[in-house]
């Protein structure tokens, strides 16, 4: 490991930015599974922006977030 000052400052940015993305990443899948017990189709609108928040910072791919979409319209529509 490196003993520069801004070496330390990525290691601590990388960690919280990996922590904000792993709540955020959590939180939308337990959104999606609520929305999928309760079959609430109010509801879908939030759980579909969070997942484009996701693509859109790339935590996840946006092909991923395509097929939790489909999955998600296909389950409802049921």
């Amino acid at each position: 490991m490196a003993n520069h000052l801004s070496s330390f400052k990525r290691i601590r940015q990388n960690y919280v930015r990996r922590l904000r993305n792993r709540y955020v990443h959590k939180s939308t899948k337990t959104a999606i599974k609520k929305l999928l017990q309760n079959k609430n189709k109010k509801d879908l609108h939030l759980v579909i922006s969070m997942i484009d928040k996701l693509s859109k910072k790339k935590i996840i791919h946006i092909n991923k977030a395509s097929r939790w979409k489909n999955k998600l319209l296909k389950k409802l529509s049921l």
